[in-house]
This record gives structure tokens, sequence and C-alpha cells, in this order.
């Protein structure tokens, strides 16, 4: 059936660039720009006008020192991009863009084609009028205006808000990290950033395609296919639709007739091979083919990868002492308790997300995380990464591309985010690892007095009624969250921010990792919590000038690499100094070289991220997840990532992943002179094993013995006899299932010997060899 598949000419590679100060030169056409005799330097699609300059030794590398602070006048450039073809013997050609960085103009051999003015969805445009004849030569020209420039004249009324570097961003349909953000440079940037081609129009095409679990049981599923294709057939007679499907040794196929172009087709499936999220079961897919037969003969035929499940979010409207919340998420009717991360930038420029997604995926693989969420300051993702999670078994928040602002609620943005959304629902809803559309990152928040005029979050028209309009209409198997946090009215009404949401975002004071902000919050939920943790030596030699590694405090380059994307503008200073107070917290002093500081700091972060993740499984259910902030950078940077952005993973990624498995021994807080440990089981069957838990440096057994842990459930071990005084560090191994794993538990209150944590170091390290303790921090 490989002539049934629509052929297609990839555009990607060699281009040329001309790039001028909008409004110092006037252009309207490819034509009057050659008149003008610009030079051109050589471009690369995908790709970013700022990497291009690099390239052509126009710009240094921008991730160094303060080099993004020099990227600021090419806000208000104009990129014009070139290129030549030959045509393909196609009867119907559509030229596709998958990225457009943002308001772009085409002309395919002088005839402008169209505009678009989205950087985050993919653009299509007829061209089979204005292409040469098969074989002959073609022009494609793309002219990117600035986006700055672009929005200049919109309407910002009293009640539109943004941070203070990114009040232009706003209005334009481009990741709002690009304008300068707490974990992301100022680098607003132009270009075509994801790839190009010719795509063949047949005639006689699938045009719509979504296959959806309908029913489900471990014996039975009803799966439901909603499809539309088109064709030139004048007669809508003798069209049938056939689909077919392999897991395994699990089949399934189902042909039914249909009498128009658009429809819907229910059928079982026995016996069916369920996805599941990691750690409970196999994330089962099925290869599926879709054929549209006519008269018995095939004319178009598609194939997706997806999976047979069903996924809810229960969540309650309020958590108070009197009314306790809950905020579950349920995948085949069992309650899932979610470990993982958040999905922040790939990259500042997203031209090379693609080349990063599968090693960055990978640490989420390997750290045993079952869902991440996509956080909407940044782009929406290509198929690869929904595909590597639907393969590991990870499901995806995914959010909508608005961040910690409120948005223009004019119905023309309206209508902006309408077409948006119904193309990313569209694009992404076939990928079973998708849970959760959720309307933005902290917007709702954003109403409740950070310019200190508190409003209804409730008033917000665009996740209120545009996107669950959206979401209902086109996907209404996933839940929707209007934001995360999401302020129900109830919430609102009770007044204190998010602490009464069943989900909360635990950012807070950051004092003591331990204090009673984290070691009580309220959250039944956690979808963001972080603590910063210094980079490895080498890799801050890397960005940051010799002269300027040390110290870090009043240090312009660490500050621009860390929290202040827009020096002057978003001043944004305090993490560095509050990195120095963490460390200062736990053990009473700062190093005063910076190989010793690193190493403190990410011994803290360690620390800190452990026991975050701790308190939500020794709490189960009454939490039921944590979603830590977060995995790895999207730059080079000083951040709560615990894998810097060039892949060198801080101390806190060991000791997360030794805690993040199916099983975990948990040793609680200490009280009324006793320390009860828990063992946590994050699957769907039963665990027996046995467990020791051990005194650092006296090699003392303070806690051993046999377990059974129910499925999917906590069960005590016992208590440790030590007052809250005392500070000790306990070793934890255990062996269940034919499968080990180890933990430790840092016992007291501080400050701690910063000697003899570093002492003990390596007999935490030798629990399983996963790290060189000799090289932490370096």
């Amino acid at each position: 059936m490989s002539n049934l598949t629509p052929r297609m000419l990839p555009l990607d590679g060699a281009w040329t660039l001309t790039h001028f100060l909008e409004g110092t030169q006037h252009a309207d056409s490819p034509t009057e720009l050659a008149a003008l005799g610009l030079p051109t330097l050589p471009a690369e699609v995908p790709g970013n006008v700022e990497l291009d300059l690099v390239r052509a030794g126009e710009l240094p590398e921008p991730f160094f020192g303060l080099n993004t602070t020099l990227l600021r006048p090419l806000e208000f450039h104009e990129w014009w991009y070139r290129r030549e073809f030959l045509s393909p013997d196609y009867p119907e050609l559509d030229l596709v863009f998958e990225g457009l960085d943002c308001f772009a103009t085409i002309w395919l051999n002088g005839q402008c084609l169209g505009t678009s003015a989205n950087a985050m969805v993919a653009h299509r445009f007829a061209a089979t009028d204005a292409l040469a004849a098969p074989g002959q030569n073609n022009e494609l020209v793309v002219r990117l205006a600035s986006p700055i420039n672009a929005v200049r004249d919109c309407p910002i009324g009293p009640n539109d808000r943004a941070q203070a570097s990114n009040i232009e961003s706003i209005w334009a349909r481009k990741p709002s990290h690009a304008y300068g953000w707490d974990i992301m440079p100022r680098v607003v940037s132009a270009g075509i950033w994801r790839s190009v081609r010719l795509a063949e129009r047949r005639s006689t095409d699938w045009t719509n395609l979504f296959l959806r679990t309908f029913r489900i049981s471990e014996q039975h599923a009803e799966l439901e296919l909603d499809f539309a294709f088109r064709t030139d057939e004048p007669i809508l007679d003798g069209f049938s639709v056939q689909v077919q499907g392999t897991c395994g040794d699990s089949t399934f196929s189902h042909t039914r007739r249909t009498h128009f172009t658009a429809g819907h087709s229910r059928f079982g499936v026995a016996n069916p091979r369920l996805w599941w999220p990691r750690g409970y079961g196999e994330a089962a897919l099925y290869e599926v083919t879709v054929t549209l037969l006519h008269n018995g003969e095939a004319v178009a035929v598609r194939t997706l990868t997806t999976g047979i499940r069903s996924v809810e979010l229960d969540q309650s409207a309020v958590n108070t002492a009197e009314k306790p919340g809950h905020f579950f998420f349920r995948v085949n009717g069992e309650r899932i308790f979610c470990k993982g991360s958040n999905w922040v930038p790939a990259d500042a420029f997203h031209s090379r997300d693609a080349e990063r997604i599968p090693d960055l995926l990978a640490l989420f693989a390997d750290m045993e995380c079952n869902m991440l969420r996509c956080w909407g300051g940044s782009v929406y993702e290509p198929h690869l990464f929904y595909d590597i999670c639907d393969r590991e078994g990870i499901l995806v928040w995914q959010d909508f591309a608005m961040a910690c602002a409120r948005y223009p609620q004019a119905a023309e943005f309206q209508q902006m985010l309408r077409e948006e959304a119904e193309w990313v629902v569209r694009e992404l809803r076939n990928h079973p690892c998708i849970a959760l559309w959720a309307g933005d990152n902290e917007c709702d928040c954003s109403y409740l007095g950070w310019w200190g005029d508190a409003t209804d979050p409730a008033t917000n028209t665009l996740t209120r009624d545009v996107l669950p309009e959206v979401a209902a209409r086109l996907d209404s198997s996933r839940p929707y969250l209007p934001s995360s946090p999401y302020i129900s009215p109830e919430v609102f009404a009770l007044g204190g921010g998010d602490k009464f949401a069943p989900e909360q975002h635990l950012w807070g004071p950051r004092d003591y990792y331990k204090s009673d902000f984290y070691a009580n919050n309220t959250a039944c939920f956690a979808s963001e919590m972080g603590y910063h943790g210094c980079p490895n030596v080498r890799s801050l030699a890397t960005f940051i000038s010799p002269e300027k590694l040390w110290p870090a405090l009043d240090n312009d380059e660490w500050l621009l690499h860390s929290t202040n994307p827009m020096p002057g503008v978003s001043d944004i200073s305090y993490r560095i100094e509050l990195m120095h107070k963490q460390v200062l917290e736990v053990f009473g002093e700062i190093p005063d070289n910076l190989e010793e500081f690193a190493q403190a700091s990410q011994i803290v972060q360690a620390e800190a991220k452990k026991f975050f993740l701790e308190i939500f499984r020794q709490h189960k259910w009454r939490k039921s997840g944590v979603l830590w902030w977060n995995m790895v950078d999207g730059w080079p940077q000083i951040s709560d990532a615990i894998v810097d952005y060039y892949l060198s993973k801080k101390l806190a990624y060991h000791y997360l992943k030794r805690v993040h498995g199916q099983l975990a021994v948990i040793v609680r807080e200490p009280g009324a002179w006793n320390a009860s440990v828990v063992v946590s089981n994050d699957s769907r069957e039963v665990k027996q094993g046995n467990y020791r838990i051990w005194d650092a440096d006296t090699d003392e057994t303070v806690l051993a013995g046999d377990f059974q842990a129910p499925a999917n459930e906590n069960a005590e071990l016992g208590t440790i006899r030590t007052p809250c005084s005392a500070q000790r560090l306990f070793l934890i191994k255990w062996e269940a299932n034919g499968q080990q794993g180890c933990s430790h538990y840092l016992l007291g209150t501080p400050p701690f010997s910063l000697a003899d944590y570093r002492r003990r170091l390596p007999k935490i390290a030798a629990l399983d060899g996963s790290f060189n303790p000799a090289k932490v921090g370096q």
C-alpha cells in the first residue's frame, strides 16, 4: 500500500538569510528585497537566526558569559529566508511548515501563498498554482517580521498583565520563556525552527482519524474510530472503513460501510493488552492500520500507534481540614501514584530540540518517572517526544501554552487561542501517554494579587470557556483542568491563595527543606516543587568567564545565568543568595571556594528533593503524586534542575532515583521519641521481601525484618527509638520479588557538620555504586 501514502519533498537543509533593522530598509516582496542588494549569509533549516549568525562569525557563543544581552537589538530585525528547489511530479501539492517563528509571509515564485502568526503550530499552504512545471526550478522566500514590532499596536488593557520582562509576549503566540524567565534567557529569536516540506495532496485521503478507548476491562475493550476523508468521487457509494490492529499476539479487525465522508465506527477487542503507566504494567502499544476502501479497493491508508487505556482525573473542588480533598489520576480504573518531573524547554533555541529530546527523555525513563508535565511556558513538543513517552509508559500532563500572566480576553485573542488548541488536540490526541489537558501554568494564581488587584480567576474566558469547549468537542476521552494550580470558586471564596487547592505548586519560602511549609504541606498533589543546586564546576567553567567563576555573590554572570534574564528590567536577583542561605541553613557555614560550595549545595539539594518525594510517598493516598521541578536545564544555568544543560548529573539525580522505583523503604521524621518506618509499593502486585536499616558510623542494625507490601499501598514496618536531637545517618537496603533497592536517611536537625557528611558520602555511594563520591560537584 506504499503507493497510497502521500509523497513528500523535504525542503530542510541549506537556505540563505538576509536581515536588517526593520524600518531602515523597505521590501514588500522578494523582488523588492533583491533590488536592495543586501548581503546574505548561509542559513540552516530547521534553525534559529542567532545560530546562523554564530556560524557566520557575526555573533559569539550566545550562552557564554553575558552574551545573551547582545541579542536584544536583533529583536527589531526582519529576516528573509530563501532557497531554490526543483518541482516534483505531483498533481496537487501543499507547502507545509512545521514551525515558523513567528510573523511570516511566504512567497513561491513571487506569488504570495499566505501569512502565519503562530510559532507553535504547523501551517499548510496550497502551492500547486504557484509551482513551476515538474523538473523546473522554484524560488521559495519567507519573511519573518520583528516579533516586537508586530505587536506594538495590540491593545494591552489594565487587566492584561505579565512579568516585567515579557509584557509584549501576551499577544504573540511564541513560547513565553523566549521573552525571559527565571529558568530561561531572553532569546526572542526568529527562524524556520522545524521542518519544511512539499506534501502531495491526494484527491482521496484521510483528513481525520481519532481512535479512542470507549469502554474498558481486562477481558474486553470497546474502541471507537472517529474518521473523516475527502474524495472527488461524485457519488458517495461503495466506501468502507477498515481498522486492523496488532500488539504481540493480540489482534483486531473491523470493517464497516459508510455512506458519507465522516462518521464513527465502534467495535470490540477481546482480551486486550492494556497500556499502563511505568511501574504499573506494560505500556502495550497497538500498531493500527486504517484503510479506506472503495468498491473493495484500497484508496487511502494511514497507520498510527496507540494504546488501549482509560484515564480519569478524580478531584475535589477544595481541600481543607473540614473538607479533606483529593486529586487522583486513574488509569484503567486503577489509582496511579504519580512520580516525575516538569518538562521545560529542551533548548532555548528550539530548532535544536529534536536532537536533544531522546537523551533528555532517557533520563525520565532511567529515573522510573511515570508522569511528566509539559510546562505552559514552552512549545508543544513534536510527535517524537510523545512517541517516546508512549513507549516508555510516561504519562504526560499537557499544559496549553500560557504561563504566569493574564492574557487578553479580546475576541481576536480568543479566536487565535481556539485555533491553536484545535490544532494541538487534533495533532496529539492519538497518543495514549497524554493524561490531561491543562489550561495554563499559574495564570489562575496571577489573578490572586500578584499585581495587587485580586480578581476571581473564573472570569478568565480563555480557560473557562474557550479551551474546555475545544477539549470537550475534540477529545472528551481525557480530563481538562483549567489551570495549574486550579483555583476553583470554592478555593477563591476561602482566600489564602492556592493553599486550599488539592493540587499546588509548592515553592514557598525555600528555607530549610524540612520546615513546616514542606514537611506539613497541605497539597494532595504537587505539580511543581523545587530546590536549588549548584551545577558541577566543570559545567560552570563552560559558560562562566574564568575571572567570574568565584565568588558567586554580586556576580553579574551568575545572576544572568540563574534568575535575571533582562538586567535592569526583570530584576530577579535573589536566587544565588538564596542558594547560599540554603547551604548555611543545613551546615551552619558556607564554603569559601567554588569546589566545596558546589559540593555542599548539591548535597543540600539532593537531601531536599529526596525528602520531598518521600513526604508524598509516605502519605499515600492522602497525597497522590509529586512532579518535582525539574529534571534538566534548557540552557547553561544555576537552577533547580538535577541534570545540567550538558547532561552532567548533580547528586540529587542519584538520591532521587533510589526512591523513585516501585518500592521504597522510608524513615519518617521522629516524634514522641520514635521514627516510624514505612514501605511504599507503587505497583499492582504484592511485594514480599526483607530490609535492613543500620547506622553508617557504627554498623549497628536499628531495624530489620521481612515485609509484605500490599499492591499499590503502603505498609508500616516498625519504629526506630531515637530523639530528634540525634544526628545520625541511617543506611537502608531492601530486596523484594528478586529486586534490590537502597536509600538513606539523615536524622536530626541542623546545623550538620559538612565534614562529617563528606566523610559519610562514600558509604552512601557504596549502597549501589551509582556515583563517585569524589566527583560530587566537580
